[in-house]
């Protein structure tokens, strides 16, 4: 995975929405899928939503990425010769620098083999047409935490998330006060240093 490293070491790129390619070759079409993803299940669940829709396609290779070291991947042939496919694909993911990325590569078989090279050819074109119609953006990696304190603590707690700029969500002001604030990785031990002092609890989700 290509990184860039002026850049922080938890700010990755990924892309912003599903985007669409297509390759077209001796009467094969390579319909190629691009999808923002962060966990393994997601990518199933969408593998497995393609897989429905084109049913009667011969082959659906993919390749994800994830994470912001990227450390979690895979590549599946499904069925092509070994390394025809799932591994260009990936490749593809990699030569643009992303992570959190799902390219699924759709084949309907047009009745004259390609060779490997075409294959190859074909897989790494089809996923090239998706991630060039595709928008990146920056990923900052980190953790939403569920943090509790009282009212008296309140002024403090604001004051913590105004100082880090820590995005907030699931306000819950009732006896005790309850949000979630997500931390990016970089700063989590000088937060949680931060929030034990004037908090209940700051639970990671």
């Amino acid at each position: 995975m290509k990184t860039d490293i002026s850049a922080p070491a938890d700010v990755y790129r990924s892309i912003a929405a599903p985007s669409e390619g297509l390759y077209k070759e001796l009467g094969s079409r390579f319909l190629a899928f691009a999808y923002p993803v962060e966990t393994e299940d997601e990518a199933r669940a969408l593998l497995a939503a393609l897989r429905a829709r084109y049913h009667d396609a011969r082959h659906h290779c993919c390749a994800w990425r994830l994470g912001v070291d990227g450390a979690v991947w895979r590549a599946s042939d499904d069925g092509e010769p070994a390394g025809t496919a799932g591994r260009p694909i990936l490749g593809q993911i990699d030569s643009e620098g992303l992570s959190d990325v799902l390219m699924v590569v759709v084949r309907y078989f047009g009745g004259i083999k390609l060779g490997v090279p075409g294959l190859i050819r074909a897989y790494k074109t089809a996923a090239a047409d998706a991630l060039g119609n595709a928008k990146t953006i920056e990923k900052v990696a980190g953790s939403w935490y569920r943090v509790g304190f009282g009212y008296d603590s309140m002024p403090a707690v604001m004051k913590l998330v105004k100082d880090m700029d820590l995005p907030q969500r699931a306000r819950e002001w009732g006896e005790s006060c309850t949000l979630e604030l997500r931390v990016r990785d970089t700063l989590r031990k000088d937060f949680l240093e931060r929030i034990s002092a004037i908090s209940n609890f700051a639970t990671q989700l």
